[in-house]
């Protein structure tokens, strides 16, 4: 492939790291718009989550398998088409106002993105010189960084209207002006999904128009030994599953928290938002920069145990305190999902392209433990559940102590 040619495939492949990116944090906006739009409980609208993170743990081996067949590029065009699919289905939707329906939107999206991620990385590292491939990988993280700060700023101007109706006001509406007031907030959503999903038709028509390199797969002999002995591997699953769970709390949630704890306002909350999830962005380049000089399994225990106390004290606090607690969270937060990886599957040999699909598939967890939250917060109130990511953390702080004892550790490279 010419140069030319190889940095406008860059530039493609780039871009998914961007629209997944705001595709997933997305979430935290639609969580409490569909809850109102809705009439939903706290449990309810944590399906949102499960939606989005069910998809992954379906379609993570039926993914590999289209693309070993079809290849990676036919996998990426089936993961955009996916994706369109699933955004203009936000569009019937909110004309039904059912909840069901956008659950299943949310899930098309979902199983798109999945072929999406499945496909990038290994993209990435074969479009330019072989030495340069960790460089191209962290440019495109940079992006996946980026659309995650953007994506409760673009979503709350777009979508949230910043109108809440208390009970008084609620019970002082006809039947009539209730319902218009609910299809009102409901139809917010579908400009900016019709405007998401043209967008990703277009990149996929470029990615259909564009050759790009097959990827050749090493078949070397069988590994041998069950992958399930890996003991390390096994806690590693275990530590990412509480991890994605964790994160995914801390953020849905988030704008909900802000109004519990401090009377926030939704256009003032999903700014906070943003800037937490700047901070996430910005603790990747700090936390590698920290990697120079401290090992990879004591950074993770002194991050997770600092979300631990962190935690704790938004539960306890009110007010601002509160809300800084959380952001200090995010910002911890940034290098374990690519650290716990790396633990994981180090070592493995032969058997790291099977490891590393089992750490993938446990994503799951941002399915289920926001269902629990929710769950926790219907019976007490939301800042009390924020104590279901600080025991999460504590896992992750198992996971970093025992791995700060394995000697001689050789880091697998991840990003995420």
């Amino acid at each position: 492939m010419r140069k030319n040619g190889t940095r406008f495939a860059i530039f493609l492949i780039t871009s998914l790291f961007f629209l997944w990116g705001l595709a997933i944090n997305i979430n935290p906006i639609l969580i409490p718009h569909l809850k109102k739009a809705c009439q939903l409980s706290d449990l309810e609208s944590a399906f949102i989550d499960s939606a989005t993170f069910f998809a992954y743990f379906l379609m993570a081996i039926p993914a590999g398998r289209f693309m070993e067949r079809f290849g990676y590029k036919g996998g990426i065009l089936l993961g955009l088409l996916l994706f369109a699919t699933g955004a203009f289905l936000f569009f019937p939707a909110a004309e039904t106002r059912s909840f069901i329906f956008f659950l299943t939107a949310l899930f098309v999206i979902a199983c798109g993105l999945t072929f999406l991620e499945t496909a990038a990385n290994p993209y990435i590292t074969v479009l330019g010189e072989p030495e340069t491939a960790t460089q191209r990988i962290n440019f495109a993280q940079s992006f996946n960084g980026l659309a995650a700060t953007l994506a409760p700023l673009i979503g709350g101007r777009f979508i949230l209207s910043g109108k809440n109706l208390s009970e008084q006001e609620e019970t002082g509406m006809t039947a009539q002006q209730l319902n218009d007031y609910l299809n009102m907030e409901a139809s917010a959503v579908k400009i900016p999904f019709i405007v998401v999903g043209v967008v990703v038709l277009t990149v996929a028509i470029f990615f259909w128009r564009t050759k790009l390199p097959e990827i050749t797969e090493d078949r070397k002999q069988k590994e041998r030994g069950s992958i399930w002995k890996e003991k390390n591997l096994i806690l590693g699953v275990i530590a990412q599953f509480f991890y994605v769970g964790a994160q995914v709390c801390v953020s849905s949630f988030f704008i909900r928290f802000s109004h519990h704890v401090a009377g926030m306002e939704e256009s003032s909350a999903y700014v906070f938002l943003s800037v937490a999830l700047f901070g996430f962005m910005i603790g990747r380049f700090i936390g590698t920069f920290l990697l120079n000089f401290i090992t990879a399994p004591r950074l993770l225990a002194i991050y997770s145990f600092a979300n631990v106390l962190l935690l704790i004290s938004a539960v306890m606090l009110d007010g601002m305190f509160s809300i800084y607690a959380l952001i200090g969270v995010e910002f911890f937060m940034s290098i374990m999902f690519p650290t716990i990886f790396s633990l994981s599957i180090s070592g493995l040999g032969a058997k790291t392209k099977e490891g590393a699909s089992l750490v993938i598939m446990s994503i799951v967890g941002g399915a289920i433990f926001p269902v629990i939250m929710g769950g926790v917060s219907d019976r007490t109130n939301i800042q009390l559940a924020y104590l279901v990511p600080a025991a999460c953390f504590f896992v992750i702080f198992y996971f970093a102590i025992k791995n700060a004892r394995i000697k001689n550790i050789v880091l697998a490279g991840s990003s995420h």
